[in-house]
């Protein structure tokens, strides 16, 4: 067992939008007026402030509640924050996994928000981040293996779906996906970079040259963590939904998974780490990524053969993610102050992925 107040839960809580990220409320209510046949005189806009990458934002109208989905100001590469595919995907993936939000309008006319977005259904439940209000603590009983395991069946299922049940394909190319993943974070890297990470390219030439064959064709979401999930705030073994699809491709399914153990830190990692969003705190000082592992082979029903390389990929990756919104920082795109220290987050999950490989495990 384990003391649940030590987590924070948070009801996909919204804010003013911040300085500099602010969309033309007018105009979106104009479009909607014509595109939707929207009544009405007011539209509210919120933001959902936790997300790093895409913004996201609440627009409340008369009759309903929408969210709303923007490339982040100052991207400049749009096959990473492509909304038109993402509207695609979700639309297909809505009607056979059941966590997947549904969208419901796309808009590429620049002019209305100054760039491409699109509108979905609002999900409701809890992020798991911080602190547990006093009111949860009703839900104490609850152990951390149970709240781990229905998470990482629930990444087990969305790696079962029939890709061409679900129309979805054609999203990617299994084939040499690794060997791609890596040639294109390591190009993503370069773009952004703004210091000199001696271990974290140290990690990139170890991954060049131990690149295994695919283990198999699935759909994965490619940044599964647990502030991109929602749970049923009276039941959290039940996920309610899956945020945040902007890199969801065909790929090989162990390549996701060590994305989600890159996430995972260990107790004795530094502090700063460990209070980091991505994951609670508290199930990550009772659940090891070994743990994640053996869960994800019991809910798969095979054997999984030795994460390392995927692990060190994984946090390889998350560095990289992390240093291009450092760059965008550094360049005035954004100036959310959560970005300003994001240069050691790079360093430390540099170090962390040598370690790994100089430890030779996960």
């Amino acid at each position: 067992m384990f003391d649940l107040p030590q987590i924070n839960t948070r009801m996909s809580e919204t804010r003013p939008v911040r300085q500099g990220e602010e969309i033309d409320e007018h105009r979106l209510l104009d479009f909607l007026r014509s595109s939707r046949g929207t009544g009405g005189r007011e539209l509210t806009v919120e933001q959902f402030p936790a997300g790093s990458s895409n913004l996201t934002y609440l627009v409340r109208l008369r009759d309903a509640d929408y969210v709303l989905r923007r490339p982040p100001f100052g991207n400049t590469v749009k096959s990473a924050h492509d909304m038109k595919r993402e509207f695609d995907v979700l639309s297909k993936l809505s009607a056979v996994y059941a966590p997947a939000p549904k969208p419901s309008l796309f808009c590429d006319d620049l002019s209305v928000i100054g760039s491409e977005f699109y509108l979905m259904e609002r999900r409701h439940g809890l992020i798991i981040r911080g602190a547990l209000p006093d009111s949860w603590t009703h839900v104490g009983s609850l152990r951390p293996d149970d709240v781990c395991r229905s998470f990482i069946q629930n990444l087990a299922d969305l790696h079962s779906l029939d890709l061409g049940q679900a129309g979805l394909e054609s999203l990617g190319h299994a084939d040499g996906y690794n060997r791609r993943q890596i040639e294109g974070w390591t190009k993503r890297y370069a773009a952004a970079k703004t210091h000199e990470h001696a271990e974290l390219e140290s990690a990139i030439e170890w991954l060049t040259s131990n690149i295994p064959a695919e283990s198999g064709a699935a759909l994965i979401h490619n940044d599964y963590k647990f502030d991109n999930i929602m749970l049923d705030p009276s039941d959290l073994t039940k996920v309610t939904a899956v945020l945040d699809w902007e890199m969801v491709t065909v790929g090989d399914p162990l390549m996701d998974l060590g994305t989600t153990l890159g996430y995972w830190m260990s107790i004795d990692a530094p502090g700063e780490l460990l209070d980091m969003p991505f994951n609670p705190r508290a199930f990550m000082e009772n659940i090891s990524r070994r743990d994640l592992v053996d869960m994800y082979a019991e809910s798969v029903g095979r054997a999984v053969p030795d994460m390392l390389f995927y692990y060190v990929f994984g946090t390889f990756k998350i560095a990289v993610i992390a240093q291009q919104i450092y760059a965008r920082y550094v360049k005035g795109f954004t100036r959310d102050a959560r970005f300003a220290a994001f240069d050691n987050f790079v360093a430390a999950l540099g170090h962390i992925a040598t370690a790994a490989i100089n430890r030779r495990t996960i």
